[in-house]
């Protein structure tokens, strides 16, 4: 009986293993949320309800296949071999021990998982011999614009001969890319925008919809036209005479077919590369959305007694029996045993989270009992020995507990006493300690650490070179990069074809082919998710956005996924990609491209590169395809058509991440600008000179990472006088670059004047020359603020040019 073949290649004992895994994820999902309930937990969200159909799904996935998926996936990723029991509770505790936890170790919530795709020396992993999940984020339908950058990889790999011998990131483009939502979440932009360009693209895309009725508490009529979405998409099906999706649907509590229908449509997608759509009916969710409430508050009781009765471990167990597979006792000795063993994976893991915690607290309290206590009779004594005695009977104590009781104790060690010395300075060595312990904890692995980034090589030049349009720069420059590196992409709107909208591109796609170099449609979220997919499986992507304005329609995608990539698996996993761009000082609402405060406050964990000139940028593309941070790159768009000497060591020479550049030296007044704004302080700076005030002037070349050597402190020590200038909005990238410099750099020590800011007005900039000029500052402008520096310092010397006040 044991060997008895079912559902072709399945036999009776895989069966039974994959019914004792569903009740194995049930228990501990029914346990999560008991422990979030008694407060040995923060939140809970669960996978119950969707066990079958994952172990079904499970059983089409091959090494090197990618997952990117949500918030239900245990079962999934137990079935994959890359979840266990233990791990799923650590999760759940926040345990900050990777080995332990290692999905997210402990920054993220529960039922969030990722699988490394680097060692722990940054080295790349065998990633084709692998079943690779790319790290989860919980916004709804976030999941969506990498995973067809991740599906696009196995095309290129497939297409590319001279790929094939990169074994360790693909086996010839063979693998496939899971995708897994719920079926509200189909409502969101970004699902409907990924499941167009990937008909477009024709790649292995397996799109899997969980429909278990409700988003949250919303039921899908009001989700959903048509209450379907398969009904919906099916004008995305494949004909006889154009290419689309394979559109399949199965009943979520129906083993036998869920198997079946996934094999047939991974099948199709694997070996075809044609994307199929999943739709998985009539699933339940026992326990409702999450913690935070209960489903029984807005499911009918009607719908509650069709759930219990469709439960799909229910309807898996009737099958089993019915089928003869197993006996009802036999089941009974399964399903005592996936109980033991969830309760045992709780006791483990929650042992293995508080422990370390509590040793924390009781050498803390063995500490403050082995130093002197207070002989002099003020009621700080009784204070500090309240906060010790309330530390220790804490039951499950939290290092914010240690912390908190550790610094209240030294606000209450009496300045008088003798003994106070010792034992505040044991205290104060505690906490410095146990802050850097807390810094790797939960602070660390922003960003790939890389030296190289950091180091510039300057471009060499004939005697006399030759002055050129800086988009040529840039496409000589380019050129070199595609022979240099085999991995490296480029894609975008207009990018392909006609070689780009400022032709810095010109002729790559002829000489390099569509794959490498190719155009999209008009779909900014999925330009950046195509990036990160592919910079996920080992590709070097440079993902154009063609004006910076527009970067708006993907700054979810760069803020909650790109820059978190690295952080929120703990320093486990790259996505090394490059987001080009270009803006500021056009003309008009959307072309001014100059936001920079809305992209600094929302991508740490991605550079921010503002070159003033195609030199500039062309170095920074050559210093970022030798690191393995993402970054955008904001070229100037004025400049394309302006004159540059010609370099002759074309993909060699750099420009160094944090590292200003002094333009100008000069005595009075330090002037910090980026981008195309250098120009117009330079413009500014001849002008001052006529009145005999010198202008230092520096380039800051990147605003993340921000002058990494304190430059511009050394600049102010001399001048004691900055102004910070550019044509973002009032209070963004100056209030920014003023807060580094005098706060983090203190240069606020050596000012003999008030720092000051100069940008552009609280709008957007007006259209035409004259919208331009009084909607941004200019060289008029950046003159008077650093006159009236030096008048406020020498009235006598600078008087008064013109006053346009109303006093």
């Amino acid at each position: 009986m044991k060997n008895k073949k079912i559902l072709n290649n399945i036999v009776y004992n895989e069966v039974l293993a994959d019914y004792k895994l569903a009740l194995v994820s049930r228990n501990i999902s029914l346990l999560g949320r008991k422990e979030v309930l008694t407060g040995k937990a923060k939140f809970g969200i669960f996978g119950d309800g969707k066990e079958v159909v994952q172990i079904a799904l499970a059983k089409s996935f091959e090494k090197g296949d990618w997952r990117s998926g949500y918030y239900r996936d245990q079962t999934l990723m137990m079935a994959l071999g890359n979840l266990s029991p233990d791990s799923f509770f650590a999760q759940l505790y926040g345990d900050t021990d990777v080995k332990a936890n290692p999905d997210t170790g402990g920054r993220l919530m529960n039922n969030h998982f990722a699988t490394a795709n680097i060692d722990e020396k940054g080295a790349w992993l065998n990633l084709a011999d692998r079943k690779n999940s790319s790290a989860d984020i919980s916004p709804t339908a976030g999941q969506m614009p990498r995973l067809l950058g991740l599906a696009q990889a196995s095309k290129i790999f497939r297409s590319l001969p001279e790929l094939h011998s990169l074994t360790q990131f693909s086996n010839k483009g063979n693998e496939v890319a899971f995708g897994t939502i719920g079926d509200s979440s189909t409502s969101e932009g970004h699902f409907f925008e990924t499941l167009n360009a990937a008909g477009v693209l024709q790649v292995p895309l397996a799109m899997v919809v969980y429909d278990d009725g409700y988003g949250i508490s919303v039921a899908k009529k009001y989700q959903t036209t048509k209450e379907s979405i398969s009904e919906l998409l099916s004008g995305f099906q494949k004909t006889a005479e154009k290419a689309g999706f394979e559109i399949l649907t199965a009943k979520g509590w129906d083993y036998a077919e869920l198997v079946e229908t996934f094999r047939k449509g991974v099948a199709i997608c694997r070996k075809e590369h044609r994307p199929v759509l999943f739709h998985i009916t009539e699933l339940t969710q026992p326990q409702g959305h999450s913690t935070s409430g209960s489903h029984e508050r807005y499911k009918s009781k009607a719908r509650l007694e069709w759930e219990k009765a469709f439960d799909s471990n229910k309807k898996m167990r009737e099958w089993i029996l019915d089928s003869g597979i197993a006996t009802a006792q036999a089941l009974q000795v399964i399903e005592n045993e996936a109980e033991s063993e969830a309760k045992e994976s709780r006791s483990r893991a929650w042992k293995h989270f508080i422990d370390p915690i509590k040793q924390e607290r009781d050498k803390l309290v063995d500490l403050i009992d082995s130093q002197k206590s207070c002989t002099c009779q003020v009621t700080g004594i009784d204070k500090i020995q309240t906060i010790k005695i309330n530390l220790s009977k804490i039951i499950h104590p939290t290092r914010r507990d240690n912390f908190s009781a550790t610094k209240k104790i030294l606000r209450y060690i009496c300045s008088n006493c003798p003994q106070r010395i010792d034992l505040k300075e044991v205290l104060q060595d505690w906490l410095k300690y146990n802050y850097k312990q807390n810094e790797k904890r939960f602070s660390s692995k922003l960003y790939v650490e890389n030296k190289n980034e950091m180091q510039a090589i300057k471009p060499t030049y004939v005697v006399k070179p030759k002055r050129v349009n800086g988009r040529e720069i840039l496409r000589d420059n380019f050129d070199n990069l595609f022979q240099k590196y085999p991995t490296l992409l480029t894609f975008g709107e207009d990018t392909g074809k006609i070689g780009g909208v400022n032709q810095s591109m010109e002729n790559m796609q002829a000489k390099y082919g569509e794959i490498r170099v190719s155009d999209t449609g008009i779909r900014e979220t999925t330009i950046v998710g195509q990036a990160i997919g592919l910079a996920l499986r080992g590709l070097r992507p440079i993902a154009e956005i063609q004006y910076f304005d527009y970067l708006l329609y993907a700054l979810q995608t760069l803020s909650d996924d790109l820059a978190t990539v690295h952080y929120r698996t703990a320093g486990q996993q790259i996505a090394p990609a490059i987001i080009r761009t270009r803006g500021h000082r056009l003309e008009g609402v959307w072309h001014s491209g100059s936001p920079l405060s809305m992209v600094i406050n929302s991508i740490r964990g991605i550079y921010v590169c503002v070159p003033r000139n195609m030199t500039k940028a062309a170095g920074f593309y050559n210093t970022l395809l030798q690191g393995q941070n993402p970054a955008v790159v904001i070229e100037p768009l004025n400049a394309y058509r302006l004159k540059e000497p010609k370099p002759d060591n074309f993909g060699e020479f750099t420009t160094a991440l944090g590292e200003p550049e002094v333009m100008t030296l000069g005595s009075d007044v330090t002037v910090v600008t980026y981008g195309s704004c250098v120009r117009i302080a330079e413009d500014a700076i001849l002008q001052l000179a006529t009145h005999k005030i010198s202008v230092e002037l520096i380039d800051v070349q990147t605003l993340i990472p921000f002058d990494l050597k304190q430059t511009i402190k050394e600049s102010v020590k001399k001048t004691n006088r900055v102004l910070f200038f550019d044509e973002d909005v009032p209070g963004g990238a100056t209030a920014y670059m003023m807060q580094q410099v005098l706060e983090t750099q203190k240069a606020f020590y050596y000012l003999d004047t008030a720092p000051r800011t100069l940008s552009a007005k609280d709008h957007r900039p007006a259209y035409s020359t004259d919208g331009d000029y009084f909607s941004n500052p200019n060289a008029e402008d950046v003159f008077e603020a650093v006159y009236d520096i030096m008048h406020e310092s020498n009235p006598t010397k600078y008087p008064t040019l013109y006053n346009l006040s109303d006093d």
